[in-house]
């Protein structure tokens, strides 16, 4: 009896080894997919793309990566390509915050981030909140004062509702009582525009796209939203600094995978983004892109998700905005 239950756990041992030793060893076999919610040249397009080059410059994924544009609906129509890929090894998605927001106030949204297996947060994003560099306003206060003093008339640019801009926007003017109006562009580059033409007073933007601007004698910035000042702004205050100690709900840039995901398979990926941020490749591009390097598990991405959407959860409440979810 006592050699019968050696054996049995000597046998159980075994093939527990065997099971993690198969799982360590999966790798990709064909051309891996990256589905993205942009379209060429958007920001999570060129992420994906950047992220591929390097890890093939690295040598670090035995195959290659190809980038797919699924554009629509503020990253429902790439979620619903995600997830109609259940439990295959060979499809990742990068995401950003808009896929926690959308689908909080839009119906049409029918997969979420729950239906989806998280794998990597690899980046926080910041930004800066600039105006024309010969705008009246020298300060963040000073536009704020200025909005309050003329109620709806000065306008921000910015992306969808549901988008980090709006969201900021939102905050700031629940903090203050200062109201300016929000206008929507579908594209980066005509939010811009509309800056630099004159059209809008101020926008929310990517510090790197920021800086052409600036060291062009175009733009000037206001205030960043980030935890502390970045490199390249050194002398400009965060929010908190320039007086507005309010939540600055941060842009994720991560990965996710379709649902019932091989275990192996996300141990694999977890793995690779956690080798790739460790880089000079990555160092490098987190540099000259001015992010915030912020790499997590996908069990840590699953609670930064769950946390994001209980904080915009609130401020869309506040604002007044009709959720669905």
């Amino acid at each position: 009896m006592k050699l019968s239950r050696t054996l049995c756990v000597v046998t159980m041992a075994a093939l527990t080894t065997f099971s993690g030793f198969a799982q360590a060893q999966w790798k990709p076999t064909k051309t891996v997919d990256v589905i993205v919610h942009t379209g060429p040249g958007g920001g999570n397009d060129l992420l994906a793309r950047a992220v591929a080059q390097m890890l093939a410059k690295e040598n670090l994924l035995p195959v290659r990566m190809q980038v797919l544009n699924k554009t629509g609906g503020n990253g429902a129509v790439a979620a619903a390509a995600i997830a109609e890929r259940k439990g295959d090894p060979h499809t990742l998605g990068f995401i950003t915050s808009v896929w926690i927001a959308n689908p909080l106030t839009t119906s049409e949204a029918k997969v979420t981030l729950q239906d989806l297996t998280p794998v990597a947060r690899l980046l926080l994003e910041p930004a800066v909140i600039v105006v024309r560099a010969d705008s009246p306003y020298k300060t963040l206060k000073e536009f704020i004062d200025a909005a309050k003093a003329k109620p709806g008339e000065l306008k921000q640019s910015g992306g969808s509702v549901t988008s980090r801009d709006n969201i900021i926007r939102q905050t700031l003017q629940q903090h203050t009582g200062a109201k300016w109006a929000f206008v929507s562009f579908q594209g980066g580059g005509e939010r811009l525009a509309a800056v630099l033409g004159g059209h809008v007073d101020m926008m929310v933007i990517e510090p790197q796209e920021a800086g052409e601007q600036v060291r062009a004698g175009k733009l000037r910035v206001l205030a960043q939203l980030s935890e502390k000042p970045l490199p390249g702004y050194p002398n400009v205050p965060t929010l908190k600094q320039a007086g507005y100690d309010v939540v600055a709900t941060p842009q994720i840039r991560a990965v996710v995978a379709p649902p019932a995901f091989p275990p192996e398979a996300l141990a694999y990926y977890e793995d690779l983004f956690s080798r790739l941020r460790q880089t000079a490749s990555w160092k490098k591009y987190v540099e000259e892109n001015q992010l915030e390097d912020s790499y997590a598990n996908g069990a840590e991405l699953k609670k930064s998700i769950e946390q994001i959407e209980k904080d915009m959860r609130t401020q869309f409440q506040l604002a007044g905005m009709k959720l669905v979810r």
